[in-house]
């Protein structure tokens, strides 16, 4: 299917996009001392010379008393208006359109920061944040829109075509349009049309503040999955609403809540593509205004049939263009198979968010720091020993500056660890991380070798100007196994080089997806499986990247046992070892006697290579695990840093 659809041009009220892929509002944490950065424009510019047709910023509060998260953006401050023409004008050099999202997010706030009382609808209690908001008042709901409306008039101020007020994930508006949230009997509560008006009212105070020659949008939560939470006919019915009244020149949709449902608004990559079509679908068939859909959509094809089909007038892509910046533009041209496709992995764009860090990923570790390639000096001969992500992230990057690049790859294919790690159940969406490498690699003319194994003689035989060692990481056995050929690592698994039956404890000592997913991959074929862990989670890093909701899950549906805060401390060999545990939290020694015993635990650099060359006189570098073992996004953004630096 070509793209015929997707770039056609649209009108959204008084603004012309130049097609239909939209890079919609999210958190990037960029915001220094609540203010736009160069980082924000560098950001935002890179997608609209990628060819996007709309750019929306992240959210812009509208209330000084409103702050969930420490980089939120002061949209109330006069101080963020050099900022805003500092993104605006970035964008606009691209011929490319920018709105801004305004919000409140009302009971999913904090007071950790303002030392107040968090202000809702009702005083429900959000499921993260914890604190029972004080009931807004009618006094309240005045202010309230009146904030609304003062921070739209500084975003068409600062140069911005278009204002998106956030009535989805984690927004006052929502909360007074979701029965989950809104318990008032006055003429905000009750009845929809009642519960709407909060709504009504802002956009009212918002189209006033702009004027004509500025785009007005919401974007609105289509399903929230939550007891008595907004349905999507509720969601329709408020679209119509908005549009038979004039009040919008588009809307834009998502499902799922910031809190409660946060994997249902970001989805893993277990979730199929376009799993959110229905929402948008049902809107646009209630409403005359054009329609953004999102969910997922990983291909432009993906994104084309949802155009075709009507189910949406335009299509949101946010982790698509983060891992691409050139998504929208190499879907136009014809060049799909060149875009780099995002995993859904969750690791740098949500993981980093969530832990305060700004945004990165995997794929594109120039993500947030976008800047071109610098020129080098001279043409150099570049020697990458290992074909895994690290390995192919340099050797792209080096030979896209202009070097003449070599890789040697023990093994008869590319891809190293993550290649293994995609062959687990629900992880399939790790490979194209390292296929999408290779390719880029064929493009900028690196040499790949297969089946070539590196020694320092060998090495030094081929005279490189450079060597980028990125030999990974091996399996450490664990101290506590001992002898006991019974324990094996994941590794073991995944490769088939052992097939564990019968009874199986899985040890998480990583907290990753290598334990979960191993430990699935037994149970489906068969094995009763409990998976231990010291930690006070089996596998606690799917919470950051949103994996823990399906893996739990899937996990009760196996029969899958999970037992945290053990430690395991020995085991003792046999056809059938017993391995002793120590519950930490009370100190409580307990056994369990299995047929096997598998590990993911944390391996070692494999760096033998390294230590016979340097200090040899070539110049070495280190990237990935070689250099230390740690996950995917730090293994491309040490290839790229190597290879944007020799």
């Amino acid at each position: 299917m070509g793209c015929e659809r997707l770039s056609t041009p649209l009108w959204v009220g008084p603004v012309t996009l130049p097609n239909r892929v939209v890079f919609p509002a999210h958190l990037t944490n960029f915001a220094i001392d609540g203010l736009p950065t160069a980082r924000h424009a560098a950001y935002y510019a890179a997608r609209a010379a990628g060819g996007a047709g709309l750019v929306v910023t992240e959210e812009c509060s509208t209330d000084p008393a409103d702050r969930p998260y420490e980089k939120l953006l002061r949209g109330y401050d006069p101080a963020v208006l050099p900022g805003y023409h500092l993104v605006t004008d970035a964008v606009h050099a691209h011929g490319v359109p920018v709105f801004a999202q305004v919000n409140h997010n009302g009971g999913q706030s904090d007071s950790l920061h303002t030392r107040a009382p968090v202000v809702a609808p009702s005083p429900v209690p959000d499921p993260l944040f914890g604190e029972v908001p004080r009931e807004a008042g009618t006094a309240d709901l005045a202010r309230l829109v009146a904030g609304y409306a003062d921070v739209a008039a500084r975003c068409a101020a600062g140069g911005f075509d278009g204002v998106e007020v956030q009535g989805s994930q984690s927004s006052l508006v929502r909360q007074f349009l979701s029965r989950a949230t809104n318990r008032r009997t006055d003429g905000y509560g009750g009845p929809l049309e009642h519960r709407a008006r909060f709504l009504v009212e802002v956009l009212t105070a918002v189209r006033e503040a702009v004027g004509p020659a500025h785009a007005v949008g919401v974007r609105l939560a289509g399903e929230e999955g939550v007891d008595d939470g907004t349905t999507l006919a509720e969601a329709v019915a408020t679209a119509r609403l908005l549009a038979e009244r004039g009040l919008v020149d588009y809307l834009s949709t998502t499902v799922g809540v910031a809190t409660a449902t946060l994997e249902r608004v970001i989805p893993p990559m277990t979730t199929p593509p376009g799993c959110a079509r229905c929402v948008s679908a049902a809107i646009r068939a209630a409403v005359d205004v054009p329609v953004v859909g999102v969910g997922r959509f990983l291909a432009p094809a993906q994104a084309e049939r949802a155009l075709a089909d009507g189910d949406c007038d335009l299509v949101g892509v946010v982790r698509g263009q983060i891992a691409d910046p050139e998504w929208a533009g190499k879907a136009v041209a014809g060049r799909a198979a060149e875009i780099r496709t995002c995993l859904g992995c969750n690791q740098e764009c949500v993981g980093r968010v969530g832990r305060n860090r700004p945004l990165g990923c995997v794929t594109n570790p120039r993500a947030g720091r976008e800047a071109p390639l610098p020129v080098p000096e001279r043409r150099r001969r570049v020697l990458v020993v290992g074909g895994g992500p690290a390995g192919l992230r340099a050797a792209a990057t080096a030979a896209q500056r202009g070097h003449a690049v070599t890789v040697w790859e023990q093994d008869p294919r590319t891809g190293g660890s993550i290649r293994t790690a995609a062959s687990a159940p629900g992880r399939a969406g790790l490979r194209p991380l390292v296929d999408d490498l290779a390719a880029e690699c064929a493009r900028a003319g690196v040499d790949v070798r297969t089946g070539v194994r590196a020694t320092a003689d060998r090495v030094r035989a081929e005279a490189p100007d450079v060597v980028v060692l990125a030999t990974g990481a091996r399996a450490v056995r664990p101290a506590w196994a001992g002898e006991c050929d019974r324990v094996v690592d994941v590794r073991d698994v995944l490769t088939g080089r052992t097939s564990p039956a019968g009874e199986v404890l899985v040890v998480d000592d990583l907290g990753t997806a290598a334990a979960t997913a191993t430990a699935e991959l037994l149970a489906g074929r068969g094995c009763a499986v409990e998976v231990t862990t010291a930690a006070m989670a089996v596998g606690q890093d799917l919470g950051l990247t949103l994996d823990r909701p399906g893996w739990e899950g899937r996990a009760a549906r196996l029969g899958i046992r999970r037992s945290p805060d053990r430690l395991v401390t020995s085991v003792a060999p046999g056809a059938r070892p017993t391995v002793r545990l120590l519950h930490h939290p009370t100190g409580a020694a307990e056994e369990r006697t299995v047929d096997w015993v598998v590990v993911a635990a944390p391996a070692a650099p494999d760096d033998e290579l390294w230590h016979a060359l340097h200090g040899s006189g070539l110049e070495v570098h280190r990237v990935g695990d070689c250099l230390a073992p740690r996950r995917a996004g730090a293994a491309t953004l040490d290839g790229e840093r190597v290879g944007a630096a020799v």
